[in-house]
């Protein structure tokens, strides 16, 4: 593709980086098979090849962009499914990326959509207020659930079931042996609020390995909540905390289990590019892993899953596209012992996408149904994912309950049954 930057503005490194994107695709259309929205709504606007011209045509403008080109880029869910898909090696995230950052600097959105995307993201990374709102809206969901759009997709996510409170930001040593690794593990943002068991289970598994965990006090959200809203200026501080910690701690390695963080984290190298402690943050991003991928190369492990429970696999965007893992969550779970099943349409996004879901409510709910579809095809007793995005989006539209993968690897090595599966065995018994 044709660019058309001038020579001052290819002295800024986003739009140096933007023109390399962009001049890598050759309008194949490969991308539009594979994009969820384009798939949905069927217009070109809604493809990734057409959201590239009209990316272009912004950033080589600059200034205010206008409404059309805004709405087309929000419903774009940065699956990176069009990264994987193209022959040409496009490089999307970081297009999509600078175009959201551009918007966010030069666009003045409606003040109700801005009042709402300031109140949505002010919530969910504060765990405790996220995890009383939860509660309330446990209480307040029978009576507000009739509410259309955006309002009627929060009380959506109110879980059935609220999940036990995160493990402390502490040291957890292993308790029979000396540790032969030192972690930290991130501790989060809606994770913390309602992964709190995922944590445990994380922490318990490695700790069975010899394996020290920190969760530093100065640690919390990754960022990445902020990262898709163009906010890059508190992105970048939210990830330099977590790096300065991470690195004050003494660590081997930076372990995530939700994917969604661990794509952000992993490019914190990028993300910190022009900062002071650029190599910190390099580090970090080069030496973090998914917790189901730090299992896939470990090999001083061994379990045995229980009898009967028949695995579904979704693996998350975040996964498959952003972290290139495709295939290791159903490694890891039939090494423990556990038969997995895979899913048609595997490679589409499930509609969640961080917080997309409650920003675009009506392509997520359309994505949510084809995805439960699918799993409920496949069958099984549980579904499994490496998100908690995925599985709190899911868990409303399925039969079945929702487990990380870490948890049913817990299990299998000895621990307790995932709290989900119990709330299910035990509701189903009471029927």
């Amino acid at each position: 593709m044709q660019t058309r930057f001038t020579e001052e503005q290819l002295k800024e490194r986003s739009i140096l980086e933007s023109a390399d994107v962009l001049r890598r695709c050759v309008h194949c259309g490969f991308c539009t098979a594979t994009c969820p929205t384009f798939q949905v709504l069927g217009d070109e606007a809604d493809s990734p090849r057409g959201r590239i011209w009209m990316m272009r045509d912004m950033l080589e403008k600059g200034g205010a962009p206008d409404k059309q080109i805004v709405t087309h880029v929000d419903r774009c869910l940065s699956c990176l499914s069009c990264r994987t898909t193209c022959p040409s090696g496009v490089d999307y995230m970081r297009l999509v990326d600078h175009a959201r950052a551009h918007i966010h600097e030069h666009y003045q959105r409606p003040m109700a959509d801005r009042m709402f995307r300031q109140f949505v993201l002010f919530l969910l990374v504060r765990p405790k207020l996220f995890r009383f709102a939860l509660k309330a809206g446990g209480w307040a969901a029978p009576y507000f659930s009739w509410l259309p759009g955006r309002f009627g997709a929060l009380i959506d996510h109110v879980p059935d079931r609220i999940p036990a409170a995160p493990p402390q930001k502490a040291t957890y040593a292993p308790h029979h042996e000396l540790a032969t690794q030192r972690v930290a593990l991130l501790h989060g943002c809606a994770t913390a609020a309602l992964g709190g068991e995922i944590h445990h289970a994380t922490i318990r598994v490695l700790n069975r390995l010899g394996v020290e965990v920190v969760m530093p006090k100065e640690t919390g959200c990754c960022g990445a909540l902020h990262h898709h809203a163009g906010d890059e200026a508190h992105a970048r501080k939210l990830a330099r905390k977590n790096v300065a910690a991470w690195r004050a701690a003494g660590v081997d390695a930076v372990i995530v289990n939700a994917s969604g963080c661990g794509t952000t984290v992993k490019d914190y190298g990028h993300l910190l590019a022009e900062d002071g402690d650029v190599e910190a943050a390099a580090w970090v991003g080069d030496h973090c892993m998914e917790i189901t991928e730090f299992m896939d190369q470990h090999d001083g492990w061994e379990a045995q899953a229980p009898e009967g429970e028949q695995v579904v696999h979704h693996t998350a965007c975040s996964m498959m596209h952003g972290q290139g893992l495709a295939g290791v969550g159903e490694r890891v779970l039939r090494r423990a012992g556990y038969q997995v099943q895979g899913i048609n349409d595997a490679h589409i996004c499930c509609g969640s996408a961080g917080s997309y879901s409650l920003f675009q409510p009506e392509i997520s709910g359309k994505l949510k149904e084809k995805k439960a579809a699918n799993i409920i095809q496949a069958g099984g007793t549980v579904m499994a994912s490496a998100n908690l995005g995925c599985m709190s989006h899911l868990a409303s539209a399925l039969p079945m309950p929702t487990a990380h993968n870490i948890e049913l690897v817990d299990w299998a090595m000895g621990g307790p049954m995932p709290p989900s599966i119990k709330a299910a065995k035990a509701k189903f018994a009471n029927h």
